[in-house]
């Protein structure tokens, strides 16, 4: 029989669930194999890529859960012999308001298991050894958090990857009628690779969020480690936390106090609104420092959260959390461009820049100069392999031509307004100069336009001293000498919205020391199937192979992976690639790796790995630590040498004879 209480908790529960009806868990049908009716059944799996895990009956003996698991792989086959798998968590959810007026909904920890029945058809079966059936409610949802580590079955030899789960009933094991569910593991995995722990052990927010409880932290009289307050906290670089004081600088960079970066509306998320409608000292503290509250430093004096709403009501909160975000969304998209380059027979290049409304209609840029902080021009030769450096490539002397149009609401000298538009003339370029990539590829230029403004939050303003500035929407444009169609990039690695996933949608990227740009459908272009892809083609405009003047790394097809590689949030490839264009390497030389500018090439193939994988670091485990220089070099590769004897051998390389990198395994060889 089941321990029932009538309670407080019960009672707001039921005032303030949603009603469902009941439905059992499971099924009596049949799949016509072997195995738990309605569930797959036949001969076990051999391989796990993927494990699937779930809860499927939950019933109660005394008061103690009984918890059957089922276990599948990524082809629906039964998964036996699992040896590290428990129930990290057994939790039951506390009602908002239920611990004192103005509490949130919080998850009260049960206990947790490891004792388990292998039933050799899929299904495990769990027992409690230790479980808090005095504090136990069947009145509240219950929570079951499912914790498979990354580990081997029973044989020790097959592998099985990571997985974690949340299973939420109600108090009888039947659908839960009311839960707590704010943010989701996809919001999460924009930015955390999949399968890979967050912080200590969790991989998923829910495992986090069951065990972080309030009561927990509260407890160990440790706030700052309640869910609500830490991940706020771990986003923000306000103040330090962890044992080692750690700061956020980085997460905080990405994320820029933007709400919405994880709160997202969703149907499947009854509670994403939460956080609006039940402010309360523990969580805003997380952010908003120099606060106590029971002192009344900083904040007017309370000691408790009954009085919040008073003042901090839903749309308020909401409004003053975002507003900013959405002003800024907005006034981006209030301009555009719209640019081209035309090629002239002496080998300059005019280039001419329209700035457009939001509806796409070219505007007189005379009455926007005053409004524009900078308008900036880079200019390069050579998309594929571009042949002008940052500074003075060692193989044309030349570096990329960088032109503001407009700074700081002055038409810079030689820039005109022709017909309404910006026209400048960029001097002789190097056409049909030798190239890994081909003639044809130096037989187009190509510029990237920045676009920072001026304005008020809303609108734009004149600039001068103490006014904001955004920067805009790019564009990029192309011209050829020849008149024939332009050699492009490939943007079938990386699209631009596993950038946005992460930066969101306002990120502005370099702004500073360019004049920056935000990432948009502007970018895009048609590929061969007619789709528009946003690409980060535009970049390798400042970002060559002979690196920057400020970055021995700097070249393109490095920069992103030691950046985001230092940063240690970018863990698998799959987060920013779609695929890998392994074509590309043919139409690549030599890429500056070291002591930049210009004294230190590697051949291409042999740089982008080293990007990401040290050669001589102790520490790394990857396919390269096992490769010895030597090794390399003996397969055609040119490691940190001469810049001319890395471009020789750059299409001499022999690594994708045997190596076959994929999105999912980019270790993967040949076989």
């Amino acid at each position: 029989m089941m321990n029932k209480k009538n309670s407080k908790l019960a009672l707001m529960l039921v005032a303030s669930a949603v009603s469902v009806a009941l439905s059992g868990c499971g099924s009596d049908g049949d799949d016509g194999k072997p195995g738990i009716p309605g569930l797959p059944g036949g001969e076990p799996a051999e391989t796990i890529a993927q494990l699937n895990l779930d809860v499927t009956k939950v019933t109660y003996e005394d008061g103690m859960p009984i918890v059957e698991v089922f276990a599948t792989n990524e082809e629906d086959l039964v998964v036996v012999g699992l040896k590290d798998i428990s129930i990290e968590n057994s939790a039951q959810l506390i009602p908002a308001g239920a611990t004192g007026a103005g509490n949130s909904a919080n998850w009260q920890k049960l206990g947790s298991t490891s004792t388990f029945v292998d039933n050799k058809n899929g299904s495990y079966e769990f027992t409690f050894d230790s479980f808090d059936t005095d504090t136990f409610n069947a009145d509240l949802t219950q929570r079951f958090n499912v914790v498979s580590k990354a580990s081997t079955l029973l044989d020790g030899v097959t592998p099985v990857p990571v997985s974690e789960i949340v299973a939420d009933f109600d108090g009888e094991g039947y659908e839960a009628q009311y839960t707590k569910n704010i943010v989701s593991h996809e919001v999460c995995t924009a930015c955390h690779a999949e399968g890979e722990t967050i912080y200590h052990k969790a991989t998923t927010a829910e495992t986090c969020i069951t065990c972080h409880t309030q009561e927990w932290a509260d407890g160990r009289d440790k706030p700052e480690v309640a869910f609500a307050h830490l991940v706020h906290n771990v986003h923000n670089s306000n103040k330090v936390w962890g044992r080692n004081d750690y700061t956020a600088e980085t997460a905080h960079a990405i994320v820029q106090d933007n709400c919405q970066s994880c709160h997202v509306e969703s149907e499947e998320l009854t509670e994403w609104g939460n956080w609006t409608r039940i402010p309360t000292m523990e969580t805003c503290t997380s952010c908003h420092t120099g606060i106590d509250f029971v002192a009344g430093e900083g904040h007017s004096q309370q000691s408790d959260n009954s009085n919040c709403i008073a003042c901090h009501n839903a749309s308020w909160t909401e409004e003053i959390h975002t507003g900013g975000f959405v002003e800024k969304k907005a006034f981006i998209d209030m301009y555009g461009m719209n640019s081209t380059l035309t090629v002239n027979e002496d080998k300059s290049a005019t280039i001419s820049v329209s700035i457009t409304d939001a509806s796409g209609v070219a505007m007189d840029v005379t009455d926007l100069v005053s409004k524009i902080q900078r308008l900036e021009t880079i200019t390069n030769v050579g998309p594929n392999f571009p042949v002008m450096g940052y500074t003075n490539s060692p193989g044309t002397d030349l570096a990329k031509v960088a032109e503001d149009l407009v700074s700081i609401g002055e038409l810079k000298d030689g820039v005109t307004i022709v017909d309404g538009n910006f026209e400048y003339t960029i001097p002789s370029l190097p056409f049909g100069v030798a190239s890994p990539a081909g003639i044809q590829d130096t037989d187009t230029a190509f510029s990237f336009i920045g676009l920072e403004m001026c304005n008020d939050g809303t609108a734009a303003v004149a600039c001068g001293d103490d006014v904001m500035t955004t920067s805009m929407k790019a564009d990029m444009t192309f011209g050829t000498f020849s008149g024939e169609a332009p050699s492009m990039r490939h943007t079938d690695s990386v699209a631009f919205n596993t950038c946005e996933n992460c930066h969101g949608e306002t990120f502005e990227i370099h702004k500073g020391n360019h004049a920056g740009f935000v990432m948009t459908e502007q970018l895009g272009r048609e590929n061969a199937d007619g789709e528009v892809i946003v690409g980060v083609d535009a970049c390798v405009a400042c970002h060559t192979p002979d690196g920057t003047s400020w970055s021995p790394v700097g070249a393109f097809e490095l920069k992103l992976h030691a950046r985001h590689n230092d940063e240690g949030i970018i863990k698998d490839c799959a987060q920013c690639h779609n695929d890998f264009n392994l074509d590309a390497f043919k139409l690549k030389g030599a890429i500056a790796s070291s002591n930049a500018p210009s004294e230190e090439y590697t051949t291409p193939i042999a740089a982008t790995c080293i990007s990401c994988h040290s050669l001589d670091s102790d520490d790394d485990i990857s396919i390269l630590k096992k490769h010895s220089i030597e090794f390399l070099e003996n397969s055609g590769s040119i490691i940190e040498g001469d810049y001319v004897e890395a471009n020789q051998a750059a299409q001499s390389e022999t690594c994708l004879f045997c190596h076959a990198p994929t999105i999912f395994d980019h270790t993967a060889v040949k076989m």
